[in-house]
């Protein structure tokens, strides 16, 4: 019988500040990110959350958290009479207790919450990752194996794998050893040129949860994370098993999309995960009616394309692109593109391998090219955003990897 739901409760890690976000991130929570036009990173997981049965869930959060508590109070309500619920925790600072310090300390801050519910396993998982994942597997597994800890795990190539949390296992697949962002990532025994990478899931038996927090909690060496500083400490001493996820499987998935996990926390990350949507072929199916990602619904019209005058080239296109409800291609081209809900793209205007937020507004004639357009910005007639880097520069717009245009809702263009 599986154990999904019962005496199970979950922690999802909302705080992020998503640094090397920004600008994107100036005003919200990595978590909070839009992806795929209409969803949030946060609703990946927490989707993966409900269709395992885990319906009792706190959201930790704390940097630029409005727009994500916004969401998350909008789009993810469950039934109070039957015990379920999804509760949003905002980092206080009275009673003695300050900012986060990390995700173990994220935790321990939490310890007496998590205690009311007598729930025997705690999950705890990060936000803003694009993957499936059917937890009750896990869970299984983790029963199975009599382990105090489980952590998913992913074998990655070892050369790219120096950025990562990096898990040593014997050939039972019990931790003995982590080290985070290793020069040297550890060989995984079952094929020797891959390391196992930590996904930043975890289960944890509440009283080894309990023990293992108040100890780092008073130990003034620790950065309290865990990656960082409670797994080092503890594998030898407590039963922490690797789950492997390529094990999982998730209804409706293709072979190919086994595995698939990826972490969005860079603009080029970001850009090359949005283009991949567009594709014919995406290695994430956003299609996959067995297991549809759930996000906050708002009522919008559907989109619109208008005017077909082929003489004069006004034309409302849109080509291997993902538009959302409520957005109008109005005699503009849209190729290769994520339009998030309520975009407009007038007459004459050309937006190519771009990804708009919600409410940008694209002036005629105006031409864009591989950039990342934060919401509510109005691109005035006659722009061009992504052909000369100097000029690009100079109004504002920050230049990423990849040369990828991040137009941040700061920027101010000039009146035409």
């Amino acid at each position: 019988m599986s154990l999904a739901g019962q005496g199970m409760a979950a922690v999802v890690l909302a705080g992020g500040e998503g640094k090397r976000l920004f600008p994107l991130t100036r005003r919200r929570a990595k978590p909070a990110m839009p992806f795929a036009g209409r969803y949030r990173l946060v609703d990946f997981v927490l989707t993966n959350l409900v269709h395992s049965n885990i319906l009792r869930i706190r959201v930790l959060t704390q940097y630029e958290s409005y727009s994500l508590i916004r969401h998350l109070s909008r789009g993810w309500n469950f039934s109070a009479h039957l015990g379920q619920f999804c509760e949003v925790i905002p980092a206080t600072s009275g009673e003695n207790r300050g900012w986060y310090q990390g995700s173990a300390d994220a935790l321990y801050q939490n310890l007496e919450r998590l205690g009311r519910d007598r729930s025997r396993i705690i999950g705890v998982f990060g936000a803003d990752h694009i993957y499936r994942m059917d937890i009750q597997q896990m869970i299984d597994a983790h029963a199975g194996m009599a382990a105090d800890i489980s952590i998913s795990v992913l074998p990655h190539p070892r050369e790219e794998a120096t950025g990562l949390g990096c898990v040593e296992v014997d050939d039972r697949m019990r931790v003995v050893g982590f080290q985070e962002k290793p020069a040297v990532p550890p060989p995984y025994p079952r094929d020797p040129t891959k390391s196992l990478v930590s996904m930043g899931n975890y289960l944890f038996n509440y009283d080894v949860l309990r023990e293992i927090l108040e100890s780092d909690h008073e130990n003034p060496d620790s950065r309290h994370d865990l990656g960082r500083d409670v797994f080092p400490r503890w594998f030898d001493k407590v039963h922490i098993h690797a789950y492997n996820f390529l094990d999982n499987q998730v209804p409706g998935t293709t072979e190919a999309e086994a595995g698939h996990w990826r972490d969005v926390g860079t603009i080029g990350s970001y850009w090359r995960a949005s283009m991949d949507l567009v594709s014919v072929t995406p290695a994430f199916n956003l299609y996959n009616y067995e297991w549809p990602i759930l996000t906050a619904r708002i009522d919008h019209p559907p989109a619109k394309f208008v005017f077909a005058d082929r003489e004069s080239n006004r034309m409302g296109i849109a080509t291997d692109s993902l538009v959302c409800h409520g957005s109008i291609i109005s005699g503009g081209h849209i190729d290769r593109s994520v339009l998030s809900p309520r975009v407009r793209i007038n007459s004459f205007a050309t937006v190519s391998e771009s990804v708009l937020f919600d409410d940008v507004d694209v002036g005629r004639r105006s031409r864009i090219r591989r950039a990342i357009i934060d919401k509510d910005v109005r691109i005035p007639p006659d722009t061009t955003i992504g052909y000369d880097v100097d000029e690009d520069r100079a109004r504002g717009i920050g230049v990423a990897e990849d040369g990828i245009r991040v137009v941040g809702s700061d920027v101010r263009f000039a009146a035409p």
